[in-house]
């Protein structure tokens, strides 16, 4: 559970909403239904039209990341692959081959498969550069749907708000309708800059910072399994891959 992301996310919405209620207004007058539907159907639809369906569905899979979090086993890996490299040197590449199939982990395990079977080194690492690369730039598709929700939120709360102002213009006669139409103009505004910057924007550069962690974490794998298929010494494998170590 990523404790940071929720108190920001309810310090965001207490200190918008409690200094609004500070200053004497009503909470119950930001709930309107009728905004929130033009901005948040409005929003979603836009990027719904821009992106492919494979796209938009892994940025919603990727969502609960930014509560859940993205823990990666990052400090037992390099205990693992110092291990390996201790094996892989006593006894063969061989000797990896109950590993690399017992091996859960795709990226892992196509790896290990691939020094098991005593590719060059240099191709073992270009195949692994590309796969990252792909998988790096598929990742960073899904999370920029949210950058996307963010750039489209404040125009349509924009449109919002025209549609309120002519909502009361064409009742100006009557004031019930008058007061709802501007209503739906000032809060559709407030709705379209506000999912913006507390959620859309933000929930973006969540999802690409755990990218930059994901892609970190398999760069440090790829070069333990380098090493280990140039037979480095097992202590210079644990000094290069203790950089990569969580603090």
């Amino acid at each position: 559970m990523d404790k940071l992301a929720l108190i920001g996310f309810l310090i965001a919405i207490v200190g918008v909403v409690g200094g609004f209620a500070l200053e004497g207004g009503s909470v119950f007058t930001l709930l309107h239904l009728p905004a929130f539907i033009i901005v948040v159907g409005g929003t979603l639809g836009a990027v719904m039209v821009q992106t492919p369906i494979a796209q938009f569905k892994l940025g919603f899979q990727m969502l609960p990341w930014v509560v859940r979090g993205h823990n990666l086993p990052t400090n037992s890996m390099v205990d693992r692959m110092i291990e390996w490299s201790n094996a892989a040197r006593a006894s063969g590449f061989l000797a990896l081959e109950n590993t690399a199939l017992e091996e859960e982990d795709p990226f892992v395990h196509r790896g290990l498969n691939l020094l098991v079977d005593g590719v060059d080194p240099k191709v073992l690492q270009d195949t692994l550069d590309a796969e990252l690369t792909l998988e790096r730039e598929r990742l960073l598709r899904g999370a920029k749907i949210f950058e996307a929700m963010g750039g489209y939120s404040p125009t349509i709360g924009i449109v919002g708000a025209v549609l309120g102002l002519i909502q009361a213009m064409a009742n100006i006669t009557d004031p019930e309708m008058l007061g709802l139409g501007i209503a739906t103009a000032f809060v559709a505004t407030i709705y379209g800059v506000g999912f913006a910057n507390l959620i859309f924007i933000p929930v973006g550069n969540k999802l690409k910072n755990l990218v930059h962690q994901h892609t970190l974490h398999h760069e440090m794998i790829i070069e333990g399994l380098i090493s280990i298929a140039h037979g480095e010494n097992p202590r210079t494998i644990e000094r290069k891959l203790n950089a990569y170590r969580a603090g």
